[in-house]
C-alpha cells in the first residue's frame, strides 16, 4: 500500500481493504508490461487483459464500463517510471503525494453511477485524470475538480491532447462542488471526507445519484440517491481505504 501524507492528499483512492477484495490475487512483478510493449497499440492488450483478469472476476458486469476501461490508455496518465505498472492490480504514485486509483475501484464506482449516456457528472478529485477519461467515454459532459493546482492543470492538458474534449477541469476546494454548473444528475468523489459534504447533496439533481467514500479511520463506500421529492438515501456497498478529503481552511 502507498503511503502518503494525508495532510497533501484530496485524491485518488488507494487499495480496497483486504477483506473487500474477494480474494483476488495481486498480480506479481514478473507480470508487469514494459514500456516498449505498450508502444503503438500494444497497449490495448494489457487494458483488455486488466479487464479480463481483474474486473470481469470481481462482479464488474457493466458492458459499457468494461469497454471504456478497455478503451482507455491508463499508462498514459502515469509517470514514466510508473508505466510498467499501469496495468496492474494497484494504485500508483503520479507525484504531489497522490495516486491513480487501483482499476477496480475505478470500475466499481463508475459502474455505481450507472450511466445511460446523458448525464451531466461532476467529479471531486481530478487527479491524473484517468477516471475523467473513463467517465468521458460513458455520458455527455464531466466537470471535476482538483485541490492541487498542479495536477488540475496537467490532467486538463493531457485529457484535451487525448481527445476527451467533454471534461471541464478546474483548480478548487471540492468541499463546495461547483455551484455554477450545479444541478449534477451523479456526483463521483476519490477521497474520504469525514461526513457526506452539505454542498455536494445539495448540488445533486433530484433523481441523482453519489458515490462517495466516507469515514475517518473506517471508511465505507456509500451511494447516496435523491428522490425526486428531495428525500436522501444512503446505501453501503463495501469498506474501503481512501485518502482524507482535504479540506482548506476558511478565509
Amino acid at each position: 500500500m502507498t503511503t502518503i501524507h494525508p495532510a497533501i492528499v484530496p485524491i485518488a483512492c488507494l487499495l480496497l481493504l483486504a477483506a473487500s477484495c474477494g480474494g483476488a490475487r495481486q498480480e506479481g512483478p514478473d507480470e508487469a508490461v514494459s514500456g516498449k510493449s505498450l508502444a503503438g497499440e500494444g497497449w490495448r492488450t494489457a487494458a483488455r487483459e486488466m479487464v479480463r483478469r481483474q474486473l470481469r472476476p470481481r462482479g464488474i458486469s457493466d458492458g459499457r464500463v468494461l469497454q471504456a476501461l478497455a478503451a482507455t490508455p491508463r499508462h498514459l496518465f502515469v509517470p514514466p517510471k510508473a508505466v510498467a505498472g499501469a496495468y496492474m492490480d494497484g494504485p500508483l504514485s503520479i507525484g504531489h503525494g497522490q495516486t491513480i486509483s487501483q482499476p477496480y475501484i475505478v470500475a466499481l464506482m463508475t459502474e455505481l453511477l450507472h450511466l445511460s449516456g446523458t448525464e451531466k457528472v461532476l467529479e471531486i478529485g481530478t487527479g491524473s485524470g484517468y477516471q475523467a477519461a473513463v467517465l468521458a467515454q460513458l455520458t455527455d459532459s464531466i466537470y471535476s475538480i482538483e485541490i492541487v493546482k498542479a495536477l488540475a492543470d496537467s490532467a486538463r492538458d493531457r485529457l484535451a491532447r487525448l481527445g476527451y474534449h467533454n471534461v471541464i477541469v478546474r483548480h478548487g476546494d471540492g468541499y463546495r462542488g461547483w455551484p455554477e454548473q450545479a444541478p449534477f444528475d451523479c456526483i463521483i468523489v476519490t477521497a474520504a471526507p469525514p461526513e457526506v459534504p452539505p454542498a455536494l447533496v445539495a448540488q445533486l439533481r433530484p433523481g441523482g445519484r453519489m458515490v462517495i467514500p466516507v469515514g475517518e479511520y473506517y471508511q465505507e463506500l456509500l451511494v447516496i440517491t435523491k428522490s425526486e421529492s428531495g428525500q436522501i438515501k444512503r446505501a453501503g456497498v463495501i469498506p474501503v481505504r481512501f485518502v482524507p478529503m482535504v479540506h482548506p481552511p476558511q478565509q
